[in-house]
């Protein structure tokens, strides 16, 4: 007799299991779960044991804070019923009934889910009215959750109001959205409202390393603190973040870096950014503009290096100011921002900041974003030589030197020359006097409106290309002062930050003294008696009255 075997079914391979992604893997299952939204919970728990239950809550919010989250959140504390069957509401569900299972999972017939993005029409709004109307099948409520509400159309809205001002009591409905300013007053008025706030890096930084230990990847912390400040306060987008960085990490190796986080979102090394700053603070132009080609050449957005500045510039008037380090910040960076601290003014800065925000908007605008960027760069670089408005007044009230205070020789008769045994100008003021006296008002309107003086000597004239100048105006301007003054003059132009304008000088003079006018006291007591009045001119006897 043979043996005789079963073989069976051969083997079937194991279904591999689908991958869920962060941000729905850790998608906060109960209100302790839920970061960052400490008043929220506090004010829906109180309401819950006091059982002052309103019939509606609009809970709004940016993206990826947890409003959906949020809202199935409260539908499972309004539906649990306990591990024991017998519980009530409660701000804290237990997780293993029936109902709490169902709509973790999304399929419990009593909690319905609409996305209002696709269901726009008022017929979309009628069935939920129909609905509502008839009890729940199994749960303590039937409830509506109704994502992004302000996309539902105008006679949706309409219709639903009335089934919202005085709904079934066993009736709640639950709203999302991301533009409350979109949604009806007479909507709003009929909710209970949640404004969910952004979360803040350090709550996400915290969040984000909990999450890596969970899943088995080491992580730098200036990495998880790259991807916070990237979040912007929203869990979701930082979780993507994330999930991006371990799959960079899984082919690189060595977990998850800061340099690799810094590259995968294009962001500009904070190195690199100290060094562009400090060389912009110098005045240094050609350096300025081959860092950026150098952070360029990497693959850095030119509108993420005018970010990485503008927090830099943000950073150091935190520090002038005197706040408390920046938790992970590093030493060194502390140190440099210290010193700029030190060496620039509350003014100083908040130009800085002037410049760098409209250079920033150009940059998000322009066809040639690097391009832009360049001039914003070389606009700051010139706008670091020109002095403080009130020091500058300061100093022309004290009778102290500059450029436009100087006095100007006695000039020739208007077309006589001057000989080369003569005395030239001593200044640069006293020369463009001399071309306005010499008739040539045009070349000295230039000069005093357009031109960065780099450095003067009778004789010779060095002038800042970084201001557009025509390109026959040096050897136009030489042919000129040779005729004048019968004597051969050096003029020249170089690529390094000059002097203001006169104009330039003469304008913040004016400011800096308006300015002053106005902090007078009888001049605010003028102000405050006539609101709607204006200073047209002013004199410097008012501050003198005043003694």
């Amino acid at each position: 007799m043979s043996d005789s075997f079963d073989l069976g079914e051969p083997p079937q391979p194991a279904k591999a299991e689908v991958y869920r992604v962060l941000a729905r893997k850790y998608r906060p299952q109960t209100f302790a779960e839920l970061i960052g939204q400490d008043a929220m919970v506090t004010t829906l728990g109180n309401a819950i044991k006091r059982g002052r239950l309103a019939h509606a809550f609009l809970l709004t919010g940016v993206r990826g804070v947890g409003k959906t989250s949020t809202a199935r959140l409260i539908a499972k504390a309004l539906n649990c019923i306990g591990p024991d069957g017998e519980g009530g509401p409660t701000i804290d569900p237990c997780g293993v009934c029936e109902p709490c299972r169902a709509i973790a999972e999304g399929r419990h017939i009593d909690v319905i889910e609409m996305d209002a993005a696709s269901h726009t029409g008022v017929d979309d709004v009628r069935e939920i009215i129909d609905a509502s109307r008839y009890a729940a099948v199994s749960a303590r409520y039937k409830i509506y959750i109704i994502d992004e509400v302000h996309m539902l159309s105008k006679n949706a809205f309409n219709a639903l109001l009335k089934t919202l001002e005085e709904p079934p009591a066993h009736v709640k409905f639950l709203f999302a959205t991301t533009e409350v300013n979109k949604v009806p007053v007479t909507v709003l008025s009929r909710c209970q409202r949640f404004d969910l706030r952004r979360i803040s890096a350090e709550m996400l930084g915290a969040h984000f390393a909990a999450v890596a230990e969970a899943e088995g990847v080491e992580a730098e912390p200036e990495a998880l603190a790259l991807i916070a400040r990237a979040a912007e306060g929203s869990a979701r987008d930082g979780l993507s973040i994330l999930d991006q960085a371990i799959a960079h990490a899984g082919i690189e190796g060595g977990g998850v870096k800061a340099a690799a986080v810094r590259d995968m979102l294009g962001l500009s090394d904070r190195g690199a950014v100290r060094a562009l700053l400090g060389v912009l603070l110098t005045g240094d132009g050609l350096g300025a503009l081959a860092a950026l080609r150098r952070q360029y050449d990497l693959g850095v957005d030119p509108q993420a290096v005018m970010r990485a500045l503008l927090e830099a510039v943000h950073a150091t008037t935190l520090v002038k100011l005197g706040t408390v380090p920046e938790a992970g910040q590093a030493v060194e960076e502390r140190q440099v921002q210290e010193e700029w601290a030190g060496n620039l003014s509350f003014a100083a800065l908040h130009r800085l900041w002037q410049l760098l925000l409209k250079g920033h908007d150009e940059v998000a605008r322009a066809a040639l974003p690097i391009e832009a960027c360049e001039m914003a760069l070389l606009r700051v670089v010139h706008a670091s030589t020109l002095p403080d408005p009130g020091e500058l007044a300061r100093q022309l009230a004290a009778g102290g030197p500059g450029p436009a205070v100087a006095t100007a020789p006695t000039a020739p008769a208007p077309g006589s020359s001057v000989t080369a045994g003569s005395s030239l100008p001593e200044t640069f003021v006293g020369l463009i006097g001399m071309l306005d006296d010499q008739g040539e008002a045009a070349l000295a309107a230039r000069l005093s409106h357009s031109a960065s003086l780099v450095r003067y000597a009778p004789g010779e004239l060095v002038l800042s290309s970084a201001r557009p100048m025509p390109a026959d105006f040096v050897r136009e301007l030489t042919l000129e002062l040779k005729r004048i003054t019968g004597k051969q003059w050096r003029v020249s132009a170089e690529e390094v930050p000059g002097e203001p304008t006169l104009n330039e000088v003469k304008l913040a003079a004016a400011a800096a003294e308006r300015a002053a006018i106005l902090e007078t006291p009888v001049v605010r007591a003028a102000f405050e008696a006539f609101p709607e009045a204006a200073l047209e001119s002013w004199t410097s006897e008012i501050r003198s009255n005043e003694a």
